[in-house]
């Protein structure tokens, strides 16, 4: 199944919890009860922070292929897979590091380049370092709306 795919189906579902959940908040509210409305709305606040969190999830990754399908269009996807390999499939630490100096030299070299801050994002996934990952491709992002 496709990665895309599964998210749809994992969002389905999310929606129905916090579907049944505002229902909860909602029910709580009819209570009429100082402490029934009082839960109510801390119940109620968990599904609009998980809308929010839903929309901002979907935009990022929307934002994040449209630069992965113009970079494919260009021909210059970051491509690492003439790396070694762990045995679990992940690239080998010192050969994810090497990749990694490359990319951060090339933003060093050019820090108004969308492209080159994209492979540092990539570079920084394959390395592990998934929260530096989101920062810098959201630079990516940012730059590229900048420049188109």
């Amino acid at each position: 199944m496709r990665a895309r795919n599964v998210a749809l189906l994992l969002t389905a579902a999310l929606v129905v919890y916090l579907v049944l959940l505002a229902d909860r908040a909602v029910a709580l509210f009819a209570t009429g009860t100082p402490a029934g409305i009082a839960l109510g709305v801390g119940v109620f606040v968990l599904p609009l922070l998980g809308v929010w969190i839903v929309v901002a999830t979907w935009r990022s990754g929307l934002q994040i292929q449209r630069l992965s399908r113009r970079l494919d269009a260009e021909g210059a996807l970051p491509d690492v897979s003439d790396l070694p390999r762990r045995p679990s499939g992940r690239v080998d630490r010192t050969a994810a590091d090497a990749w990694f100096d490359a990319r951060r030299e090339e933003v060093q070299a050019n820090s108004e380049d969308w492209r080159a801050w994209y492979r540092l994002a990539y570079a920084y996934d394959i390395a592990g370092d998934r929260r530096r990952a989101r920062a810098t491709m959201r630079k990516a992002v940012e730059l590229e709306a900048a420049d188109r």
